[in-house]
């Protein structure tokens, strides 16, 4: 459905992975070989798949990724999506490349939210952007540090997807075709980037825009930023983006309460791992010191509960949630964390377990374990 009503240059912004998307399709495929270990003679009424996220009471096991342009799946994206994660009892992680600010989150929520940062070359925008989030009542930021540079997604460009959009014919004719997403669109003024745009000194539109964020990725990005974001930052912090136990470490020391193992969605360096391969070795790195959750690959509450399995506290979703907010908008994020929950809980039933803590590498079989 989310592909019928969204635009396709939007559509394949997030149904895609960098260069021949090998690890786009290895995070699914790994996952779905895992096996489970089904036990049989065990009472299972009284199930119970709540859990603490970082502090955050949550309904299960799950949080919304940090992904880009979700406002242009739909309008207004984020803020529906923030609604649907905060009524049905999961963290909402809104990123930096936002349409909706930090500051409408805050407007339509009334629970703590997540903010994903990007680090910057302009170090005056970061130390603002970092007080909007502290103002918004943010609990936890979270420092992406796979993406230096950013992978190449072909279908972006063969989409004439840039900043501002190529208005081709082909997009035209396209754009013709999702009345839907037009009307919503024309309904709104949240269209750009509203947690940059007009934040920052002569960035007043999405040209001005790409100019300057053309100049802002660095590819000296260190643990020395993190660190450097760790003195200003005095509440929760998350380090995404580590699918070695040694860059784990250094996350660790550099101030991180929790990992995300994940490879962004297979957006980032193609012919890498799957993060569900990267687990295990993350797990017995640092998860004696901090909370590790995983990303990337995670499309139903059986894939959750492999995670799990082998030693993630928890999961974030992104393109699972983005299906739901280009079909339905609100209503199709809460539909696609009903459709997680329900088969994790079914899924604990017949594995045997009745709490989320008590999911361990006994409910997968052995062969389909990953080991270090």
């Amino acid at each position: 459905m989310a592909k019928r009503r969204v635009p396709r240059m939007f559509y394949e912004y997030v149904d895609s992975g960098s260069w021949t998307e090998s690890t786009y399709r290895r995070n699914e495929a790994k996952l779905h070989a895992i096996t489970f270990r089904q036990r049989v003679g065990v009472p299972m009424s009284k199930r119970s798949t709540r859990t603490s996220l970082l502090g955050f009471d949550a309904t299960m096991p799950v949080a919304l990724a940090p992904t880009g342009l979700t406002g242009m799946m739909h309008a207004d994206g984020e803020i529906l999506a923030a609604r649907a994660a905060e009524r049905f009892g999961v963290p909402f992680t809104l990123p930096t490349m936002s349409i909706c600010s930090i500051e409408d989150i805050a407007a339509h929520t009334s629970r703590p939210f997540w903010f994903q940062i990007y680090m910057m070359r302009d170090l005056r925008f970061m130390e603002r952007l970092i007080g909007r989030a502290r103002d918004a009542g943010c609990s936890a930021l979270v420092v992406t540090m796979d993406s230096p540079v950013l992978g190449q997604k072909h279908k972006d460009i063969k989409n004439g997807l840039s900043t501002p959009p190529r208005p081709t014919l082909a997009n035209i004719i396209n754009l013709m075709t999702k009345p839907r997403w037009c009307a919503g669109m024309l309904r709104t003024n949240r269209r750009s980037f509203g947690n940059i745009i007009g934040h920052v000194d002569n960035v007043v539109n999405t040209s001005s825009f790409a100019t300057w964020a053309a100049e802002q990725y660095d590819p000296d990005l260190s643990w020395d930023h993190v660190r450097w974001l760790r003195e200003r930052w005095d509440r929760k912090l998350i380090v995404k983006g580590i699918l070695d136990p040694d860059d784990a470490k250094s996350a660790v020391e550099a101030g991180a309460d929790a990992i995300v193992v994940s490879n962004h969605g297979g957006r980032q360096l193609d012919g890498t791992q799957a993060s569900i391969e990267a687990l295990p070795t993350v797990v017995a790195a640092v998860g004696d010191r901090v909370q590790v959750f995983l990303d990337s690959g995670i499309r139903s509450g059986q894939d959750v509960l492999k995670a799990l399995g082998l030693g993630a506290q928890g999961v974030l979703i992104g393109r699972a949630f983005l299906y739901g907010v280009g079909a339905f908008g609100e209503t199709g994020v809460t539909q696609a964390l009903k459709i997680l929950h329900r088969e994790l809980e079914f899924t604990m039933a017949l594995c045997g377990i009745k709490t989320i803590g008590a999911a361990d590498d006994t409910i997968l079989t052995h062969d389909s374990r990953y080991t270090s």
